[in-house]
C-alpha cells in the first residue's frame, strides 16, 4: 500500500513538472514586438520593446522608403482653418509629415512637443510641419483649432489637417508607407523633399534619428538657397 501511494507521489510530481516546461516552452514562443515596434490605440496602452534595452540601444539611421510601385500619388485635406489644402501646394519645400488624434493622452502630446521643437529650431524658414488626424470623426476644424493652439502652432509654417477616415487611410499607406487606423499610428515622423518625394522615416523618440532629421531639413533648407 505504502509503495502504492510513492507511486502515485512521483507519477504526479513528473505530471506537475512536466506542465511547468510546457507552460515555459509556450511563454518563449510568444511574439512579442521589437525595438522598433509601436502599438498605440485608445483601446488599450503603448505596447514598446523592453524599457531596458531601449535606453541601451538607440539606432542613430532612419529607414527610408522601398523602391516599389505607388498608388496614391497625391493629396488633399481639410485644414484647421476650414480651406482644402493639396500636396501641390507644399511642393517647393521640405515638409514633416505625422499621424496624431487629438484625444490621445499621451503619445501624440509628446509628438506635437517635438514638432514644436522642431518649429522654433526652423521658425520663419522654408520648412512645414503637416498633422494628419487618424480620428477625424472627432477632429473637425474647430477642434484641431483649438488643439494646435496648445502648442502654439503657426498656421503658415504647422499645418492641421482632416478629412475622410477611409481616404486618410490610404494617404497613410499608400503615400507616406504608415500604417494608420481610426486612433493608431506609428511614432515616426516622415521626411518629404521638395520634390515631393519621401527622403526617410524618422523615429522621434530615439534622439540621434531626431537629430539627423534637423540635419536633414538645414540640407534641405540651405539647397533650396543655393
Amino acid at each position: 500500500m505504502r509503495t502504492t501511494f510513492h507511486l502515485v507521489l512521483i507519477l504526479l510530481a513528473g505530471v506537475g513538472i512536466g506542465l511547468l516546461v510546457r507552460s515555459y516552452k509556450e511563454q518563449q514562443s510568444v511574439e512579442r514586438p521589437g525595438l522598433d515596434d509601436v502599438v498605440f490605440s485608445n483601446d488599450g496602452p503603448r505596447i514598446e520593446g523592453d524599457p531596458a534595452a531601449l535606453s541601451e540601444i538607440e539606432n542613430p539611421d532612419p529607414s527610408h522608403p522601398p523602391d516599389d510601385e505607388e498608388w496614391l500619388s497625391r493629396f488633399e485635406l481639410t485644414e484647421r482653418n476650414g480651406e482644402l489644402v493639396k500636396s501641390e501646394q507644399l511642393l517647393g519645400q521640405p515638409y514633416v509629415v505625422s499621424f496624431f488624434f487629438s484625444t490621445c493622452p499621451s503619445i501624440c502630446v509628446q509628438q506635437n512637443q517635438k514638432l514644436r521643437e522642431l518649429q522654433d529650431a526652423f521658425e520663419g524658414e522654408g520648412v512645414k510641419f503637416v498633422a494628419i488626424s487618424v480620428d477625424p470623426e472627432t477632429d473637425t476644424p474647430e477642434v484641431l483649432t483649438e488643439y494646435a493652439a496648445r502648442f502654439g502652432a503657426d498656421s503658415e509654417q504647422w499645418l492641421f489637417m482632416t478629412g475622410d477616415l477611409t481616404y486618410i487611410r490610404r494617404i497613410g499607406g499608400e503615400i507616406f508607407r504608415q500604417p494608420v487606423n481610426k486612433q493608431f499610428h506609428t511614432e515616426r515622423f516622415v521626411l518629404v523633399d521638395p520634390e515631393g518625394k519621401i527622403e526617410g522615416f524618422y523615429n522621434w523618440p530615439e534622439k540621434p534619428q531626431f537629430r539627423k532629421l534637423q540635419e536633414k531639413i538645414r540640407e534641405m533648407i540651405k539647397g533650396e538657397q543655393s
